[in-house]
């Protein structure tokens, strides 16, 4: 199975195709995360749609809007909105800034281990 993550933006106007693509996709819907990260003392989410792998090609999205949504604001309650609109939990918890990396891959490769050890992506089969 492949995994991996699909940056849409960092959740201004991304936000809303990340909202599209739950909506449509209600189905393959798996998780919904908050990934929070505190930066020059304040606190900052990147929200990501995890989808069920797809039947053929075995290929599973995380689709994450990347560090752009401030804690609390309108964006994040929409955010919450939709969430509650499909029926779906939003898991949240702190992890590292992305800035903490020299690439962009290593935070997801990051972010990937952190969420197979917590069970909410399936291990590499």
């Amino acid at each position: 199975m492949i995994q991996r993550f699909i940056e849409l933006g960092e959740g201004y106007s991304d936000l809303y195709e990340l909202f599209e693509i739950m909506e449509t996709n209600q189905d393959r819907v798996s998780q919904l995360l908050c990934l929070k990260v505190k930066k020059e003392d304040k606190e900052y989410a990147s929200v990501v749609a995890v989808l069920n792998p797809a039947s053929e090609g075995k290929f599973q999205p995380l689709y994450i809007c990347r560090e752009g949504i401030p804690v609390p604001s309108k964006r994040y309650t929409l955010f919450e909105a939709k969430a509650a609109e499909i029926n779906k939990e939003i898991i949240s918890f702190d992890v590292k800034p992305s800035t903490d990396f020299a690439e962009t891959e290593l935070y997801f490769h990051y972010l990937t281990g952190i969420l197979r050890l917590n069970y909410l992506i399936p291990p590499l089969t």
